[in-house]
């Protein structure tokens, strides 16, 4: 029990990922903005003496941008840090983090080599004792405070661009709920006045890189708090369900018996307090969340609109969505017909991928049921379900990737929404991150889905589809050249018995070409399909 807890204090105070980095949070890295922290390991800025990386200036894309924000300088997240800093550490080969005192996703070791693989495991899979290990985490991070991150309580222009830093402390729950809501929210134009149409995190090209990234810091972090280095997020795969069947007092949280809104007494979750739900209130008075208690989590899965979200997601659902061949198109924003991304956000029917905003698929369909916390975009991630719905969404994502390999240029270099582009930064996330670096298979990342792992069959299957796909496009050369190559060889063939036939005879070298009776039963066939 005291190694524990000596390893434990040692796991916390070890450096994370997240928003502003606290040692970042001050006038000093404001007004010079510039974020190079010292790795504790040697002593110097991003560990530069130990070839860990160095303090350098930021390369912000320079790509156009779709029409659908037409304003310029006017929001703190405008090419992501720069309004903030412009100077932050560049990481060496493996090495990732604000200082670079951690490992790529995917590498441990302490020079981080050694390559690493873990399973996302679907909840109802989990032991008993494995699924109350993963409550009992939720539960721990949700009141131990984030030892490295804080938040920002006023924008830049509210903090004197940086002569009053405007910062507050928060759990390490609660400040990935914060992440969320701060990409998602409205620009605030001044007065009353904001600009609802932009979104970092959705309705765009990055909605699934991001999240894949979210959940991957969402999951280190736990492993840091914990000292579980094996901890991976459970799925919860609703695709057929009924009900919500994560929702009771065994798992995420019942019914409350007086009050169909709230969750259940006999629930860990129902004491927890929601932050950052008031877009409206924060609007009117040009604020940001200040990350303060705003009552209890609410649900009432099942009780939503059915005209915009009549059932939860089918199995058919997902398999018309993976058919798609284009990960995005047109305007690349919530409109985009025909789109692997938007169909599975959840903007397009799916069954036909056609816009249809008025309607709710696949992971909205979700959010919309749960009818409560979850409901709100900003303050979404409240609920614990987030974590088990987006990690299963993230599921159907590396499907894709792994049936039609796309290459790196899929992913829009240019003109999606702000912030969307393959080489912007995502917001808020400081180390940063390139929306093009997580558009790729998870394995490259050190993740793996427990469904994922079928033999041979199926990944062959899956690895065929593209290719199949490409021949389907060509079968009329390819039956062509069928054709042809089989009058050739008919052609080589009659001519070589007949120049047979003319030397007369059989050589002793000629053998039969079938198989005798006697002899069958002594040859072996082996597939090695």
């Amino acid at each position: 029990m005291l190694l524990f807890a000596v390893g434990f204090l040692l796991v916390i105070l070890q450096p994370s990922m997240g928003q502003f980095p606290r040692v970042c949070a001050n006038v000093q890295s404001l007004l010079s903005k510039e974020c190079c922290p010292p790795w504790d390991g040697d002593g110097s800025p991003c560990g530069e003496l130990s070839g860990r990386g160095s303090c350098q200036n930021i390369l912000l894309s320079q790509a156009p941008l779709g029409p659908q924000f037409p304003f310029s300088g006017v929001d703190d997240r405008e090419d992501w840090p720069s309004v903030f800093y412009n100077r932050t550490c560049r990481c060496e080969g493996n090495f990732m983090g604000f200082n670079c005192g951690e490992c790529k996703f995917g590498f441990s070791g302490p020079s981080c080599t050694e390559r690493q693989v873990k399973t996302r495991r679907n909840i109802f899979q989990l032991t008993i004792s494995e699924k109350n290990k993963f409550l009992a985490y939720l539960n721990l991070a949700k009141n131990i405070p984030s030892q490295d991150y804080v938040i920002a309580t006023g924008t830049y222009t509210q903090m004197n661009n940086g002569s009053n830093p405007m910062f507050r402390d928060i759990n390490v729950y609660d400040l990935f709920v914060w992440m969320h809501y701060y990409a998602s929210r409205d620009t605030l134009l001044g007065g009353s006045n904001v600009w609802r149409d932009i979104d970092f995190a959705h309705e765009a090209p990055g909605f699934l890189p991001w999240h894949r990234v979210f959940l991957l810091m969402w999951e280190r972090q736990i492993q840091r708090i914990t000292g579980d280095e094996n901890f991976t997020i459970p799925y919860w795969d609703w695709r057929d369900a009924e009900d919500c069947e994560v929702c009771n007092d065994e798992y995420m949280g019942g019914r409350h018996p007086t009050n169909p809104n709230l969750l259940s007494p006999a629930s860990i979750f129902f004491s927890w307090q929601v932050i950052c739900t008031r877009s409206e209130e924060y609007n009117s008075q040009q604020a940001l969340c200040s990350a303060t208690g705003e009552g209890p989590i609410r649900r009432n899965p099942g009780n939503n609109d059915k005209s915009r979200t009549p059932r939860l997601p089918s199995s058919a659902d997902v398999e018309f969505c993976l058919s798609l061949t284009q990960y995005e198109s047109g305007p690349m924003d919530k409109m985009a017909n025909y789109s692997f991304r938007n169909t599975l956000e959840g903007f397009a029917d799916p069954q036909t991928a056609i816009s249809n905003p008025a309607q709710s698929g696949l992971h909205n369909a979700l959010h919309i049921y749960m009818n409560g916390s979850m409901s709100q975009v900003q303050g979404s991630a409240n609920d614990p379900i987030f974590v088990l719905h987006h990690a299963f969404v993230d599921s159907i994502f590396e499907r894709w990737l792994r049936r039609h390999r796309p290459m790196l240029e899929v992913y829009p270099a240019a003109n999606a929404p702000i912030g969307h582009n393959r080489e912007n930064y995502m917001v808020p996330f400081i180390p940063l991150y390139r929306n093009g670096e997580f558009f790729k298979p998870a394995r490259e990342l050190g993740y793996d889905y427990e469904y994922l792992q079928e033999p041979a069959l199926q990944s062959f299957q899956d690895f065929l589809t593209p290719y199949l796909q490409q021949a389907r496009q060509i079968w009329a050369w390819l039956v062509g050249a069928a054709v042809l190559g089989g009058i050739v060889t008919a052609v080589l063939t009659g001519l070589t018995r007949a120049c047979r036939k003319k030397k007369g005879g059989t050589s002793s070298e000629i053998q039969p070409l079938l198989i005798e009776s006697e002899d069958y039963n002594n040859v072996t066939y082996q597939s090695n399909f």
